[in-house]
């Protein structure tokens, strides 16, 4: 077969190029990037960023993929040579996030006052960007859009890891995009939820909860059997798999989950509403309707090119 020619530019670093070394190899032994990561024990995207000089990879990895790829030590000797701490830039938290949560065999989320990214639907994705900074900036938006929704798709196949999701009901009423678009995302969590991978339950309005914590979080269990603990404060992300914190997170969890309704009673809820705002959204427009034809009416009463008739003068 024809092997890609190694490409190495004048401005490439040295993480870059240990990268497109990586790929040669790879392209040479005849394997895909899926390939190679099963052989390496790891998810065909960090193949990808090993690849494309945007993630690190330890020592243990690198004499691993050497022997694979029956290099002969060359992949060894060229990771020796790249200093990277220096040649990395670090990943900003929410990549960091998004690279432990594409690698998890399960995931647990405690959400308020939104819905979770990985259960919102194309239109209340779409309006969520276009409340910040990214609706003056059609492409950004488009960007942001499509990352927000592969990021769902390894959960909405056969077989895709476990998604056990507890949701506040402020983040079921909490409108986005107007009713419209609420009606369109119940439908899209009831859809969902039909997966045997994906389980979602609400906290309902009124029920007390001990000990609940005050931010939403996201415990992720990793392949070699550790758990991480994300949550967001106001401008970052913060991350723990220090078995104290995780224990504790999982207590905190467990506790909310206390006074959940079941599956099934979280489906009739997000069904009540999802028909509320059908109503809502129907009397819209209808609203918008008589405004339209008011407004027509309006015009029509206006005689255009008649001619205009003086009111009687007034006598002094």
């Amino acid at each position: 077969m024809a092997h890609r020619r190694l490409e190495i530019r004048p401005t490439s670093s040295p993480a870059e190029m240990f990268g497109e070394a990586l790929r040669f190899a790879r392209e040479r032994a005849g394997y895909t990037q899926e390939d190679l990561g099963k052989l390496l024990h790891c998810h065909r995207t960090v193949i990808t960023r090993f690849e494309g000089g945007k993630r690190p990879m330890d020592r243990a990895t690198a004499e691993r993929a050497d022997e694979v790829l029956a290099m002969g030590g060359l992949l060894v000797r060229l990771w020796e040579r790249v200093d990277w701490q220096a040649d990395i830039e670090s990943p900003d938290w929410f990549e960091k996030f998004m690279e432990l949560e594409e690698e998890a065999l399960a995931i647990r989320v405690l959400q308020y006052s939104r819905i979770n990214g990985l259960l919102q639907c194309e239109e209340y994705v779409r309006a969520m960007f276009s409340i910040g900074n990214a609706r003056n900036n059609p492409r950004l938006l488009e960007e942001r859009i499509e990352t927000r929704l592969n990021r769902q798709r390894p959960f909405l196949v056969a077989d895709g890891p476990t998604l056990m999701v507890v949701l506040d009901e402020s983040a079921i009423r909490t409108v986005i995009g107007g009713p419209g678009v609420m009606r369109r995302q119940m439908e899209h969590l009831l859809a969902v939820t039909e997966r045997s991978n994906i389980v979602l339950e609400v906290v309902p309005f009124g029920r007390a909860v001990p000990a609940a914590p005050a931010t939403s979080m996201v415990l992720m269990l990793m392949p070699d059997g550790r758990e991480w603990v994300y949550s967001e404060s106001l401008y970052r992300g913060h991350f723990s798999d220090a078995p104290s914190v995780v224990e504790e997170s999982r207590r905190e969890l467990d506790m909310v989950r206390t006074g959940v309704l079941s599956p099934a009673d979280s489906r009739a809820l997000i069904a009540e509403a999802m028909e509320e705002y059908r109503y809502a959204e129907r009397r819209s427009q209808e609203g918008c309707l008589a405004q339209e034809q008011l407004q027509r009416w309006r015009r029509g009463r206006v005689h255009r090119g008649s001619p205009r008739i003086p009111g009687p003068r007034s006598r002094t």
